[in-house]
């Protein structure tokens, strides 16, 4: 699908994905590049989202909003969680098949898959297991719009695909130590005890589990590539195809932070899914995609990005 001189709605455009994917986007030279507020449209009522279509009329819509956090949130607030989520999702699926959308782009979690099953994930394993409890809600949520894209492709002969990014991470990401993905809470726990002189720093788990990252602007060109080139009903798993422990991805990231105290391991917390790594040929036969970001130069992206942007913040 030619995405030149196409209405296209970017549903989570102001977000973490959505900055990278917004530019991406802006260069296929849309006619239009739509990408609502939260503060101009609720997407969990049905009013609002109805709303959304009629004022937009796009042709191309690309899902990518969603409630979003790391562990110690999605534990916290399940069903904020699941509902935010689900709704969302089925709303916004549903209006756009009202409104004749040629093409919808629906972004999936690797939440979604179940906590044990082979390694690497490969789509036909999607539903052989029960997610992982700490995000099982969120994991749920999302899967529900693969089940209602390829339900509606069979009754309405709706073209929706669907995508599962491995986790992102990267520049624009959120920094804190209490809502934040693994990459950028490790980043903010060592640049903040540099700066206060602290002596320690104190990550969740026992270091053990493993993850398979891709950086940002790699998911967010996957993407494109997706709704250009892919239309099939299969769900398709979007990744970088390396597998790294916790533990190693804290000795880089103190590294790369340059901070010189002592690593303090909370065993008392939960360390998530025992191992990620995706198998994402299906991306790589269908649309052409392959990660391009090496991960030592991405998470030195990610450090310096941010280091950057708090400065300047500090300064204004």
């Amino acid at each position: 699908m030619e995405l030149r001189g196409k209405r296209i709605l970017l549903t989570g455009g102001h977000g973490f994905l959505g900055a990278p994917l917004s530019k991406l986007l802006e260069a296929e030279k849309p006619s239009e590049l739509i990408r609502p507020h939260s503060s101009e449209y609720d997407l969990c009522e049905q009013a609002d989202v109805r709303k959304l279509f009629k004022d937009s009329q796009p042709e191309i819509v690309i899902h990518a909003a969603g409630k979003v956090g790391g562990i110690g949130e999605t534990r916290q607030h399940p069903g904020d969680f699941y509902y935010q989520n689900l709704m969302m999702g089925a709303l916004t699926i549903d209006e756009a098949r009202k409104a004749g959308v040629k093409k919808l782009v629906a972004i999936g979690s690797v939440c979604a898959y179940p906590r044990e099953i082979p390694l690497p994930f490969k789509e036909e394993n999607l539903w052989a297991g029960y997610p992982e409890e700490t995000n099982a809600p969120y994991g749920l949520a999302k899967k529900m719009m693969l089940v209602q894209l390829q339900a509606y492709r069979q009754q309405y002969g709706f073209n929706g695909i669907y995508l599962i990014p491995v986790n992102l991470y990267g520049p624009g990401d959120h920094f804190n130590d209490s809502s934040s993905h693994v990459i950028s809470a490790m980043i903010y726990k060592c640049v903040k005890a540099n700066a206060e002189g602290a002596e320690s720093v104190t990550f969740w788990g026992d270091g053990k589990p493993t993850r398979e990252f891709l950086y940002v602007d790699d998911c967010a060109r996957a993407i494109v590539l997706a709704a250009k080139k892919y239309d099939g009903s299969e769900p398709v798993n979007v990744g970088s195809g390396q597998e790294i422990s916790i533990l190693q991805l804290a000795k880089l990231v103190v590294e790369k932070t340059g901070f010189r105290g002592e690593v303090v391991w909370d065993k008392s917390k939960p360390g998530g899914q025992p191992r990620r790594l995706f198998d994402s040929s299906r991306a790589k036969k269908y649309f052409g995609f392959e990660a391009s970001m090496p991960f030592d130069k991405g998470i030195a992206l990610t450090i310096a990005d941010y280091v950057k942007n708090k400065k300047t913040k500090n300064t204004a």
